[in-house]
């Protein structure tokens, strides 16, 4: 049972977010506290009994968190939180689903179009002071996205709204989804996990938007992406490791496709060993699509919505995982 709002202790962990800076101003009574270290969160956590955490939360800390009742994401992923252990102790979990679907899905648009018109070209060419002459090989050219094929992987908030936008450039979009009877209305057609090697030949860009499950690791594969056209484009704006890096690593030196935006990688940062740094055909971006200037505002939205249901007795949360 969550204590009441004048016994409650909230603990706001993450590097940079501005959590409880933006929280204190809500003038809410509830204490508060932040923290911006794993050694700091590993030394605080037994005060708190709510606590708004993402990439700073190891499952371990539970054997310091004797009075832990609620954990509040503050990304829509949840795969770092061992959910049968949360249940054993009676903590309950929300995500932050659909906190950054705008900021996502525009990143996502933002990708595949510097990718068409070659962007990351010009700044490199901006860099060394080079004005790039006019190109005769159509292949070489940018590129217009209307008429092109975009399939998209995974049509939750993040996905619905990239395929909106993309239907604003005239794209034709193929959505994959979990269950394909349930919406997907802003695709021209949708189609389960299971059709995904079928529909991917059709494809210009394929981007992901899914979370990371049991079904998603590594959905693009060697073999996945042998079946992608040679002048085709994947985008990542899901989870690192929805994604096989070795097998997109041999793909972009190979030619095997035309290129790939990317937002997240299996280990971040990403290791400046990593091949994908150096392949010119790569866009890479440090896990920011969801970054946006109000995203703590939107977190402390879903938070204080989260509390006050269960200061009500309500069984449900938003975006429930546990």
């Amino acid at each position: 049972m969550l204590p009441s709002k004048d016994k409650l202790t909230v603990c706001f962990a993450h590097v940079a977010y501005q959590l409880q800076e933006r929280f204190l101003p809500r003038q809410t009574g509830i204490a508060s506290f932040g923290v911006k270290s794993a050694d700091e969160f590993a030394q605080r956590i037994g005060e708190a009994d709510v606590v708004v955490v993402s990439g700073l939360w190891k499952n371990e800390l539970l054997d310091k968190a004797g009075k832990l009742k609620f954990i509040q994401s503050i990304g829509a992923g949840t795969d770092q939180f061992d959910r049968d252990k949360l249940k054993s102790r009676s903590i309950r979990l929300a995500s932050a689903q659909g906190v950054n679907a705008r900021a996502v899905s525009e990143h996502t648009i933002a990708l595949i179009l510097a990718l068409a018109r070659r962007l990351p070209e010009a700044r490199d060419n901006q860099l060394k002071h080079v004005w790039r002459g006019m190109i005769s090989d159509l292949t070489q050219r940018e590129d217009e996205l209307g008429g092109k094929t975009l399939l998209i992987i995974g049509l939750g908030g993040i996905g619905s709204r990239l395929a909106q936008l993309a239907k604003a450039f005239d794209m034709r979009v193929i959505g994959v989804k979990r269950d394909p009877s349930t919406g997907g209305d802003a695709a021209d057609s949708t189609h389960a996990l299971s059709d995904l090697r079928s529909l991917l030949p059709e494809a210009d860009f394929v981007a992901l938007t899914c979370p990371l499950t049991k079904d998603t690791e590594n959905v693009i594969d060697a073999a996945a992406l042998s079946l992608m056209k040679p002048s085709a484009y994947l985008i990542n704006a899901a989870r690192g490791r929805c994604v096989n890096e070795p097998a997109l690593i041999e793909a972009l030196r190979g030619n095997k496709i035309a290129g790939a935006g990317i937002d997240v990688t299996v280990e971040e940062p990403l290791p400046a060993s990593s091949p994908l740094w150096d392949f010119p055909n790569a866009l890479i971006t440090p896990h920011t699509a969801g970054e946006t200037r109000k995203y703590e505002e939107n977190v402390l939205d879903m938070l204080m919505d989260n509390l006050e249901r269960q200061w009500r007795g309500e069984n449900t949360l938003r975006n429930q995982i546990v």
